[in-house]
């Protein structure tokens, strides 16, 4: 029997470390805040939270607003995030396109860049990544050495035989490649990579509709399907980060054939790819979203592909939402919003799951508003992300006996 797994205690650097995390979420997520009002959100004590504050504001994560007024004593100085502590770059690869930004520490896009690509082996991808980054310093011009690194998006899962390179919503060549490594070693930067769907509620979550909420699934409607998985305040991977690949969740026995082997997986019935050859749209492999946003605009009906992927995708809502308990589920990705709230508006009604409360606060469905670039806002907080979200787990790391 293997050695049981307990949780250890912390030492003093991972603490301080947390606490900063705590303390930067908190402005992040509730703007400017004075010392006091950050003690109160974070039940930290006034004397770490000096500490803390003059720490980042020394580092120039933190800047000092205008005093506050109050009604006695010394006026309140309230901290907010400084855009130009530090910047990222954020990269996304998909089967059509590669697309790179640079943001600032609050999150705006300094610069954008996209190039077509055409389901791109790793060979082809890596020189093309490495040139949108360098093409992406020399756009916008701004002190290296405020460089957290880079962070990169793209489809899993990761190193699954028979998954990972397999199949029209795979991409060829990847399994077992080193993209982190490769990717620094090309750039000289820190390099952090993660699947599009969990970069997307990353993303979602610092700048959409799930912008202060603990717990939520994100859907990444891409050529694929995935789920981003964001529970109680943190970021759910799983052991291998594959955390949330259910597009290959069998909705259908003996359905639709699948490039993974098996018949009627969720995306076979709900994706990019799933829509453009239910609607018979010509070389789906090169097909585009802006093909359907187009024939819904032009009133030309989805509706054989709607019904067909109604039922799968309310079989997937309630799975979720049966086994993880989130707030809501956010649909998003690639799929054009107009389409993915066409979608939303036909789940009604939803199966019985513990979701179904009339004390909900929110829809239990929601459609993304971070829109298609998501995932490369997502990929580009990667870096800075541990600084920006509270990771409860520092303080509960497993110990083996």
């Amino acid at each position: 029997m293997p050695p049981r797994k307990a949780i250890a205690g912390t030492n003093l650097e991972q603490a301080k470390s947390h606490n900063r995390r705590v303390v930067i979420e908190a402005i992040r997520t509730n703007g400017a805040l004075s010392r006091a009002a950050i003690a109160r959100l974070t039940a930290l004590s006034t004397q770490t939270i000096s500490n803390i504050v003059e720490e980042l504001e020394s580092e120039e994560l933190l800047r000092a607003q205008a005093t506050l007024k109050g009604a006695r004593g010394q006026p309140a100085v309230p901290y907010s995030i400084n855009p130009d502590g530090g910047y990222s770059i954020g990269l996304q690869l998909d089967h059509q396109l590669a697309v790179g930004v640079i943001t600032d520490l609050s999150g705006t896009v300094r610069a954008r860049i996209e190039r077509p690509v055409d389901r791109p082996t790793p060979a082809q991808a890596m020189p093309l990544l490495a040139a949108i980054a360098g093409d992406l310093m020399r756009k916008f011009r701004f002190d290296r050495s405020r460089l957290l690194g880079i962070g990169m998006a793209m489809p899993g899962p990761f190193d699954v035989e028979g998954m990972t390179s397999v199949g029209p919503t795979a991409l060829p060549g990847w399994q077992d490649f080193p993209v982190a490594e490769e990717l620094q070693r090309l750039t000289g930067i820190p390099v952090t990579v993660e699947n599009d769907a969990t970069a997307a509620a990353i993303g979602e979550r610092l700048y959409g509709v799930a912008r202060n909420l603990g717990s939520f699934v994100y859907l990444f409607i891409g050529t694929g399907l995935g789920a981003g998985l964001f529970l109680d305040g943190h970021l759910y991977k799983g052991s291998r980060h594959n955390a949330g690949e259910i597009g290959h969740m069998i909705v259908k026995p003996g359905g639709l054939e699948c490039g993974c082997g098996k018949r009627g997986c969720l995306e076979r019935y709900v994706s990019l790819r799933a829509a453009y050859e239910c609607l018979e749209i010509p070389d789906p492999d090169h097909a585009s979203p802006e093909l359907l946003e187009a024939l819904l605009a032009n009133g030309d009906s989805l509706e054989a592909w709607v019904a067909q992927a109604i039922d799968p995708l309310r079989q997937a809502i309630n799975m979720l939402e049966l086994a993880l308990d989130p707030e809501t589920v956010v649909l998003g990705g690639f799929m054009p919003v107009g389409v993915i709230g066409l979608l939303a508006s036909r789940l009604d009604p939803l199966y019985l799951s513990v979701s179904s409360t009339s004390a909900r606060a929110m829809p239990r469905v929601l459609v993304g508003a971070a829109g298609k670039d998501t995932s490369v806002l997502g990929a580009a907080a990667l870096p800075i992300f541990s600084e920006t979200n509270p990771q409860f787990d520092v303080l509960q790391k497993p110990h083996a006996f």
